[in-house]
């Protein structure tokens, strides 16, 4: 991220209280925002960027180097959208399009569930939550609306989760 940062490969402003100069952008060498994503708040405006696939990133930035004039329709056939590293699954792709269009664009993530018939009973197993979910608080959430009687039809809500962090509520 840092290399090359002495080369006057980027510029350099004072900081916030101007004892000090600061780079406007980190030198790296791919898009760093987009693979490992941000969350921020400033005066004004809040941000959150997800995470995206390292390599579709870079597919990509080398396709937008290649033809600046790239469409929105070509991009998301490189890189489709957010990449999670826990899953889940993206509820519709306008928010995707909306993002790449404007800057702006909600993306919806939902888990995902399985519904299994075992000895009888028919159960739903979630084997992937959406990233920055606390597994803990979601099986709390869960089991709270089940004891107030907001779920009907349930008998029991557990978390067979391992150590390996395998989801499966």
């Amino acid at each position: 991220m840092l290399a090359d940062i002495n080369k006057d490969t980027v510029d350099f402003i004072p900081n916030f209280d101007e004892e000090e100069i600061e780079p406007t952008v980190l030198p790296a060498k791919f898009p760093n925002l987009l693979v490992n994503g941000a969350m921020g708040i400033s005066s004004g405006y809040a941000t959150y960027i997800p995470t995206h696939n390292f390599n579709e990133v870079i597919n990509a930035t080398i396709a937008l180097i290649d033809n600046p004039n790239l469409t929105i329709d070509e991009l998301l056939e490189i890189m489709p959208g957010p990449d999670f590293p826990t899953g889940g699954i993206v509820e519709g792709k306008q928010g995707i399009i909306d993002a790449l269009s404007t800057g702006r664009g909600k993306v919806v993530v939902r888990c995902k569930a399985n519904f299994v018939k075992e000895k009888g009973k028919e159960q739903i197993i979630i084997d992937e939550i959406p990233f920055d979910v606390n597994k803990a608080q979601l099986v709390k959430r869960m089991s709270d609306l089940f004891l107030e009687k907001k779920i009907d039809g349930m008998i029991e809500i557990r978390d067979e989760s391992d150590r390996e962090e395998k989801v499966r509520i």
